[in-house]
């Protein structure tokens, strides 16, 4: 008998109709152009402090925040980088780069 009740089946529509109304809105929210910009801008910005973090990291500086007003003259006072790991990374390269220019040429000929 509560199948067929008007009122229980007024009240499970109205309950359908505002979930169908939630699940349209977020589904709106979701898609809306504003939105994708913020979570893609958002999303960069991570991925941004994560590389930057790692590049710290790997020159062995620990990242601080710099203020728009520091002088761009004393942002390192503090502490100064070590290039030396950068420095081995890109002649690495290099060395890499030359070893297969040679191998190739040889090929060649």
């Amino acid at each position: 008998m509560a199948d067929t009740d008007p009122d229980e089946l007024e009240r499970r529509i109205a309950r359908a109709r505002a979930e169908l109304a939630q699940t349209v809105d977020a589904i709106a929210d979701r898609v809306n152009p504003k939105r994708v910009a913020e979570r893609t801008v958002a999303d960069v910005k991570t991925r941004a402090g994560h590389f930057v973090a790692s590049v710290g990291d790997a020159l062995g500086v620990t990242p601080r925040p710099v203020e728009y007003s520091d002088d761009p003259a004393h942002v390192w006072e503090d502490e100064r980088p070590s290039l030396a790991p950068v420095l081995i990374g890109v002649g690495a390269v290099l060395v890499v780069g030359a070893a297969i220019v040679l191998l190739r040429r040889r090929r060649r000929s």
